[in-house]
């Protein structure tokens, strides 16, 4: 279950991804797969060979891509995905979860 997030972040998400853009989406999220995981920060590029080329410098591996059709991306949790937020500038998604 997304939460803390609003259609509006979610719509400019997509358009990012579908242009062929690396963009960023964090939200609140519970997933009892995942115990103490309570933010999932989406990652998703339309160009799939871009995504895996990005993803290469984070040591992310390319099985790990959710190979969803229109929005393909990583998914990131944790220490990794807090140091790729600060590698990447996102601060104000880091701010607003309190990573």
């Amino acid at each position: 279950m997304a939460f803390g997030i609003d259609r509006v972040e979610l719509n400019e998400w997509k358009r990012q991804v579908r242009a062929g853009n690396i963009a960023f989406l964090t939200h609140y999220w519970q997933d009892e797969r995942f115990p103490g995981a309570n933010t999932v920060t989406k990652v998703g590029c339309s160009n799939l060979e871009k995504l895996i080329t990005w993803g290469k410098q984070y040591g992310l591996q390319p099985e790990w891509v959710h190979r969803d059709r229109l929005y393909p991306h990583f998914d990131l949790f944790g220490n990794r995905q807090k140091d790729i937020l600060i590698k990447e500038g996102q601060w104000e998604q880091l701010e607003r979860f309190h990573l």
